[in-house]
């Protein structure tokens, strides 16, 4: 028996982005009275950044001739889970150490090879007050340090509950190490807190854009 777990953040006009002032936005450019004939239709139209809402940055958006999001198989998006849960610090300065990581091996056992790190910061609670979790770009984020180290387990890719592993006046080294080592990132994931710490599967679905350095994923727990 499957436990199925949405971690994903529902795209609307109204969400957090990089850029308060650029987001998701979807226009009605034709609508059911407008139809002629029996048949009815609505027809939506949607302009957005890639990087917007629970999404995935490919290696290529950092590194010149790197993968990109087409480049990635469907065997490539399902991956052991792992959560590192620091939501009792919910502190916006706060930097995930190598030595958290750490302490969290030393309760659960040893990352596995390839698994997909999702740090669960509480900081998610603040999506439906977009001015709050965009806080000026100043959100719990992760050291260089604590990429470095989970360099060292050969992780998939990491996965955090803000708009970035990186804090907003970083140089974005989180980004440098996970990219340049070929592995992905997901930032903006729902729902991190119904995920246990082990032992769960996780399912990335990016639109397929062709060269594409960023993608809105659906993003999938899997709980036996």
């Amino acid at each position: 028996m499957v436990k199925y777990v949405d971690l994903t953040h529902t795209l609307h006009n109204g969400i957090p982005a990089w850029d308060l002032s650029c987001g998701f936005q979807n226009e009605i450019s034709m609508d059911y009275l407008q139809c002629d004939g029996a048949a009815k239709f609505r027809v939506q139209q949607l302009s957005c950044p890639a990087g917007i809402g629970t999404h995935m940055d490919a290696p290529a958006h950092c590194i010149p001739g790197a993968k990109t999001i087409d480049a990635y198989s469907v065997e490539e998006c399902k991956k052991a889970c792992v959560v590192i849960d620091v939501s009792n610090y919910l502190n916006k300065d706060y930097q995930l150490s190598a030595q958290e990581i750490k302490l969290f091996e030393k309760k659960y056992g040893v990352i596995p090879n390839d698994a997909f790190v999702i740090i669960y910061t509480g900081w998610s609670k603040h999506w439906r007050n977009p001015e709050k979790y965009h806080n000026q770009l100043v959100f719990p984020s992760v050291s260089v340090e604590a990429a470095e180290y989970l360099l060292t387990r050969n992780i998939s890719g990491l996965g955090i509950d803000t708009l970035s592993p990186d804090a907003g006046d970083s140089d974005f080294g989180v980004h440098q190490k996970i990219l340049g080592a070929n592995k992905f990132i997901v930032e903006n994931i729902a729902n991190a807190h119904l995920m246990p710490s082990i032992g769960s599967e996780i399912l990335i679905l990016p639109l397929q854009i062709k060269d594409g350095t960023e993608a809105p994923i659906n993003l999938v727990g899997l709980i036996n």
